[in-house]
């Protein structure tokens, strides 16, 4: 069974950077996408960055295209969300998301598997 477990997020001011990990387990990642989405309260989940296991392709929202950068460590099943001059609408509950597949979703309700999530809040 996939399991997936995110960690690193916090409190940081206007400006400031993050980075989040997510360490996945229980399967195959080389044929898996990996995607981030986030949900602040009473908003819907939304995407934010995916990347293919196999290939390392990325894609990103438009709301943190620039800023934020998604990496994988193959030895250590571990793919990351480096998050670089956060704003205080990026406070939300980040979540890791994994889909075994040959094309990247961009829908959560596309992904199999996901995290438990980790809170990321900007002050401003």
């Amino acid at each position: 069974q996939v399991a997936l477990v995110e960690s690193g997020g916090g409190m940081v001011q206007a400006g400031g950077s993050l980075r989040l990990s997510c360490a996945a387990s229980g399967g195959t990642f080389s044929r898996y996408a990996m995607g981030w989405f986030r949900q602040a309260p009473g908003k819907e989940r939304e995407f934010v960055a995916a990347i293919r296991w196999i290939g390392g392709s990325t894609y990103y929202a438009g709301s943190v295209k620039g800023r934020f950068t998604v990496s994988r460590d193959n030895a250590k099943n571990t793919v990351y969300l480096q998050m670089n001059s956060l704003k205080p609408e990026d406070t939300a509950v980040y979540y890791c998301a994994a889909k075994s597949t040959v094309y990247v979703p961009y829908r959560a309700h596309e992904y199999d598997y996901w995290g438990q999530g980790t809170q990321v809040t900007v002050s401003s």
